[in-house]
């Protein structure tokens, strides 16, 4: 009987142990897609002020980005010298865990010439 019950206490953490460690994996991997467009935004096209949206290649991680001018820099007579202006760059990603819907969001600034 005790037996019995010291089994079945090891085999629930274990079992929780095992789901917190997938759910780190989610974690995980949604800061690898938050970290990749951050690193994207204005590389392929030039900086500038909108929101974009898309999914990750398996479709379970899905991604908003938000591209805002800084204040003190959105007044076109106060650009930092040659005409550069200052960003915040937001990303937000979601997915679906057996907890439920999971969020994690990161932001950086950035600096880049306005044309």
């Amino acid at each position: 009987m005790l037996l019995s019950v010291v089994l079945m206490t090891v085999f629930e953490i274990f079992s929780k142990g095992m789901s917190r460690a997938g759910d780190l994996d989610d974690y995980a991997q949604g800061l690898v897609v938050a970290q990749a467009q951050l690193a994207s935004a204005g590389v392929d096209a030039p900086l500038a002020e909108g929101a974009s949206a898309g999914q990750s290649d398996d479709g379970r991680y899905q991604w908003a980005t938000t591209v805002t001018a800084d204040a003190e820099t959105a007044d076109p007579a106060r650009l930092v010298q040659g005409g550069y202006r200052l960003f915040r760059v937001e990303t937000k990603v979601t997915w679906r865990s057996a907890l439920g819907e999971r969020a994690i969001s990161l932001a950086t600034l950035q600096i880049a010439q306005v044309k």
